[in-house]
């Protein structure tokens, strides 16, 4: 099969012909059909963060496929099940977290295209029950920035806990921010868009922002807090710059959710104002399998819209660079 591989940290991915994997007991193998391609694939490949993979691995955790063979003591899922891979390849299903509700959270996890070779394949193997089945209303196209952007920033509205008419800022509109300005909405909040860049405003317009600030020309800060202040300040942009922006947008009793993952990131909070205006920090990281799950039921029922640009595997290196160079409106989709 053809896959993007990393052979190093740092050295561009290698598009190679590799041997098909075959699926463990437990586990389906998968033919993709549409594959996403989010700024953790780029983190991974380069090596950027405290927990780093080891080469050679194939990133991609936003994969969207038809099952072609069953591993030993599979019944959860048949032949033809079109369904997604995610980041969560599996977790203990045992600890605290996992019974919860928290798989997100499981110490044991395998995280697809990270610790375990993903999506950026034309096969790739993923634990059955982690397969979540993507249903007939949903494009394999839209579906696959579905399965990471969509159910990340559907978790950050949900842990932020948007209430109607609440006032949410969303700083950076890209793969993650054009999805989540729209689960604000549907949650009932009042949005304000704020990138860097005219056309990627003009889309959260377009996607139903109240507001857009560029924060290029204008303090996003200043301009939030003569709104009013935000009631919740998504940061999902990969600047650290733009966390500490987010934090000062809020009003009192704001909320700051923390998604994007800056290459070598600090926050600094002044203790002070956190205090005395009863500000909370939250920490989210993508969803479970019930929330991508309605994810997928909310776009089926019309209530989403995924901007994407396609291309091919082959184009992998130069893919990359045009995220890193915001020449993106949304997401990439690997078509095979």
């Amino acid at each position: 099969m053809k896959a993007a591989v990393v052979t190093s940290l740092g050295a561009p991915l290698q598009v190679q012909d590799v041997p098909a994997p075959r699926p463990g007991p437990g586990q389906v193998l998968v033919r993709m059909q549409a594959s996403g391609l989010c700024h953790t694939d780029i983190h991974a490949a380069r090596g950027d963060w405290p927990v780093k993979p080891t080469p050679p691995f194939t990133p991609g955790h936003e994969g969207i496929g038809l099952v072609e063979e069953l591993g030993e003591g599979v019944t959860t899922r048949a032949i033809g099940d079109r369904v997604a891979i995610a980041w969560l390849g599996s977790a203990c299903g045992q600890c605290r977290h996992c019974i919860g509700g928290w798989e997100t959270l499981c110490e044991s996890q395998q995280n697809s295209g990270y610790s375990v070779d993903g999506a950026l394949a034309e096969y790739a193997v993923v634990a059955a029950d982690f397969a979540t089945p993507v249903p007939d209303g949903v494009s394999s196209t839209d579906a696959a920035p579905l399965t990471c952007a969509g159910v990340t920033t559907y978790k950050a509205i949900r842990v932020a806990r948007v209430a109607p008419a609440e006032t949410v800022a969303v700083f950076g509109i890209g793969g993650l921010g054009h999805l989540a300005l729209q689960y604000a909405r549907i949650a009932g909040g009042f949005v304000v868009a704020v990138d860097v860049q005219d056309d990627k405003l003009q889309m959260a317009r377009e996607l139903g922002a109240d507001e857009v600030v560029n924060a290029a020309t204008t303090d996003p800060v200043a301009a939030i807090q003569a709104l009013g202040g935000a009631d919740v300040a998504v940061a999902l942009a990969a600047a650290p710059a733009s966390f500490d922006q987010a934090y000062r947008s809020l009003r009192r009793g704001g909320r700051l959710v923390c998604v994007a993952l800056p290459a070598d990131g600090t926050m600094q909070l002044p203790i002070f104002d956190t205090v005395l205006a009863g500000k909370t920090v939250i920490g989210s990281i993508v969803g479970t399998r019930n929330d991508l799950a309605d994810v997928f039921a909310l776009h089926a029922a019309g209530r989403t819209r995924v901007v994407t640009a396609d291309r091919k595997l082959d184009d992998v290196n130069e893919a990359m660079d045009d995220v890193l160079a915001g020449h993106v409106p949304a997401r990439i989709v690997f078509q095979f």
